[in-house]
């Protein structure tokens, strides 16, 4: 095998299949989404190749056959059917400050407009995203794949402005609710993230939502595993002391990920995430970030110096057992 690019922070399937990179093929995964089900969730750590399954993903959807030559999916899909695709990510800007999150909602629903040539009119962006959505159908013919990226991200920037973090929550759950509302334009719905909101707080109006996160069958869905090491990056291996040089780092740092403490104040009324006080070394908002399941973090105000904080304490102090997870620390 003759050596190639090194695909490193490339999210674009398009530019790693048409210049030659390395690529390990997950279309088998995608295909088979698309023929198994219509609305799909999946949580992931940041730099874990979701933007780049989720490029993937559009790119399947309309067609694009030339790209996909030689990949598992290539003889298994009928490249005469295109769909449009909406695709949207919250992955740029600051969603701290009270609006920006409707703003920039409309300014790309706008430029997806413009990329379409459709044209809708609706006083709000959420009525605009329900009115693009029926408008790609009927311009193709074809319903629509809903593809969104970094999800959560409007509510874990404003960890430290719970009120800006609940108005972003209740407005995204409006948002995502859309898509069941047009449930006869859409084909496919799959929702990425770094974080796991439950379904009472910002799905509630999703709930036929597929959550894959732990589904072992999607278990290398993203990421690289060591059969991928030995195969597709083959030549770039002799010489390399894998245990040295970033495979016994990647286990340590996935070790960290798992023993991360993050904790959400309970509100009564959802997963809203609250920081009152730092808990440990890292807020909460670095936990969330790190993988922790949202949907089973509890965060409290830090304890009395010397004061061991037991299960039974917060379950005292409001929160429900079933969402507590008492972990060590972060080391400081």
């Amino acid at each position: 095998m003759t050596k190639r690019k090194l695909p490193i922070g490339i999210q674009t399937f398009r530019t790693i299949r048409e210049e030659g990179w390395y690529y390990v093929d997950k279309t088998a995964y995608a295909q088979r989404l698309a023929d198994e089900g219509t609305h799909y969730f999946l949580s992931r750590p940041r730099r874990f190749g979701k933007s780049l399954f989720l490029d993937t993903l559009k790119e399947l959807f309309e067609g694009n056959e030339p790209l996909f030559e030689g990949l598992a999916v290539h003889e298994r899909r009928d490249w005469s059917i295109r769909h449009p695709v909406l695709r949207l990510s919250f992955g740029s800007g600051q969603y701290n400050r009270p609006g920006f999150l409707e703003a920039h909602l409309t300014d790309k629903l706008a430029a997806v407009e413009r990329a379409a040539r459709v044209s809708v009119e609706s006083a709000t962006a959420v009525g605009r995203f329900a009115a693009l959505i029926e408008a790609l159908h009927e311009q193709a013919g074809q319903r629509v794949a809903v593809l969104i990226d970094e999800y959560d991200k409007p509510i874990l920037d404003a960890l430290d402005v719970p009120e800006v973090a609940r108005a972003n929550r209740d407005y995204l759950r409006g948002l995502y609710s859309v898509i069941e509302d047009c449930d006869a334009h859409v084909k496919f719905t799959f929702l990425a993230g770094v974080s796991k909101f439950s379904r009472v707080s910002i799905f509630s109006g999703l709930n036929n939502l597929k959550d894959i996160t732990l589904d072992p069958r999607c278990s290398a869905i993203c990421g690289y595993t060591d059969a991928d090491l030995d195969t597709v990056f083959a030549p770039e291996l002799p010489g390399l002391d894998r245990n040295e040089n970033g495979l016994a780092a990647t286990r340590r740092s996935g070790s960290v990920c798992r023993r991360a403490a993050a904790r959400i104040e309970h509100t009564g009324g959802g997963d809203v995430p609250v920081r009152p006080a730092p808990f440990a070394a890292e807020g909460a908002d670095q936990d969330a970030r790190n993988g922790a399941p949202a949907s089973r973090i509890v965060l409290m105000p830090a304890p009395p110096p010397g004061k061991n904080v037991s299960k039974r304490d917060l379950t005292r102090n409001g929160a429900p057992a079933s969402r507590i997870v008492l972990m060590p620390a972060p080391p400081p």
